[in-house]
């Protein structure tokens, strides 16, 4: 009876210190697992962007004058060659009283002048008759001798001096003339307009996008009045970092996302500007960007509602890999120098390096270190350890 005593006492301690054993164990940590899979490995990226028009007309006032009520609304459809605004010609200013006197005055002396100028015109010629009856009786005392060949040209050019001075005072009369009738120009064209009215035309068929002017103002020549582009040229403008500017080609495929639509909409890279610039990002951190085109490929049916200046998400596919081993991009880490991960392997976590090839915005390609189907802790933090025990949370994906 002593010995079975004992034996029943040895194994209800060793159950005990068993039961013990297993209560003082860690609980399994609950973590969620991922696949590593074969497929299409896609390296994205995505930037803001805007709706804009690669061209677009401001139309302005080609003269100085009063601009007519323009009635064409934003977003009027308009064709080529319709008149969507008319300048009359600028009017004369009012004068106040003392600068009409001043006027009126120079008015008086002009025409005083005029005269003046006229006295003296006739006494030139008056002159000019006289030298050329002389010259004449020069010439046919000359003949006989009567008169020395030095009297005969003095008297010459006495006649060019007074034909000159004929010339000069017909002049003297045009100009005092001109002044006089451009100071009546003055007086008499004061508020009224001249010239014809000039019609401003619609150079393309397309919308009306900004309206500078409405109402019935004074304008100055080149003065905008509206904006006019054609919708249907419509394209994406993105201001992307020159670091993935680089990446991108004429003829990359994109999509745009949360511009409104229920649906995603295709676009492909038609031009990339090859200057950039500087843009201070919302961290203020200078960054070097550059615009980069797209073009939405979709039917224009589609999109029908998208405008100049209109938000967009655009994503750009840089790359697509095809049959590639990849994993979750958040179940790596670094280890050292050295990228791991943690496999799951019978309800515990095993810590292996990895070999890690193309990254893309959610996965990584894996070149060793995992096969196809293994189970790995989708999202590791610093509390695990190797060989801990795990609880997974429902199927991991690809299982």
């Amino acid at each position: 009876m002593g010995r079975r005593h004992w034996i029943v006492l040895t194994l209800a301690g060793i159950a005990v210190a068993a039961v013990a054993f297993w209560a003082l164990q860690p609980s399994p940590r609950p973590v969620d697992a991922a696949r590593v899979t074969r497929g299409d490995l896609v390296q994205r990226f995505e930037e803001e962007g805007r709706m804009m028009l690669p061209r677009r007309w401001v139309l302005s006032a080609p003269i100085a004058g009063t601009l007519r009520r323009i009635e064409w609304l934003q977003g009027d459809a308009v064709k080529a060659g319709q008149v969507l605004a008319v300048v009359d010609p600028a009017r004369g200013v009012l004068l106040d009283p003392a600068s009409r006197a001043r006027i009126e005055a120079e008015q008086h002396a002009a025409e005083a002048s005029l005269e003046a100028a006229g006295q003296r015109l006739a006494a030139a010629r008056a002159d000019a008759d006289l030298a050329e009856r002389d010259v004449r009786r020069m010439r046919e005392l000359s003949t006989t001798g009567a008169v020395s060949v030095a009297a005969r040209e003095e008297a010459e050019a006495r006649v060019a001096r007074a034909r000159a001075t004929v010339q000069a005072a017909v002049a003297e009369q045009r100009a005092v003339a001109q002044q006089r009738a451009a100071l009546a120009a003055v007086l008499g064209g004061q508020g009224r307009a001249g010239g014809t009215a000039v019609e401003i035309r619609a150079p393309v068929t397309g919308v009306v996008l900004h309206r500078y002017q409405q109402s019935a103002v004074p304008v100055q020549a080149g003065q905008a009045l509206l904006e006019i582009g054609d919708l249907r040229t419509l394209q994406v403008m993105v201001q992307a970092l020159s670091q993935q500017a680089l990446a991108l080609r004429p003829g990359t495929p994109a999509r745009i996302l949360r511009w409104g639509g229920n649906q995603a909409l295709p676009a492909r890279v038609v031009r990339i500007e090859p200057g950039g610039f500087t843009k201070i990002s919302a961290l203020g951190v200078e960054e070097q960007r550059t615009q980069v085109w797209l073009e939405i490929t979709a039917p224009r049916a589609q999109w029908r509602g998208l405008g100049d200046g209109f938000r967009v998400e655009v994503e750009f596919e840089v790359a697509r890999r095809h049959d590639v081993l990849q994993v979750a991009a958040s179940a790596v880490f670094r280890d050292g120098r050295r990228w791991a991960a943690y496999r799951i392997e019978d309800g515990r976590a095993r810590l292996v390096h990895v070999e890690l090839g193309a990254r893309a915005d959610d996965a990584v390609e894996v070149l060793g270190g995992l096969r196809k189907g293994d189970a790995v802790v989708a999202f590791p933090d610093d509390r695990l350890r190797d060989g801990l025990r795990l609880r997974v949370l429902g199927d991991a994906p690809g299982a």
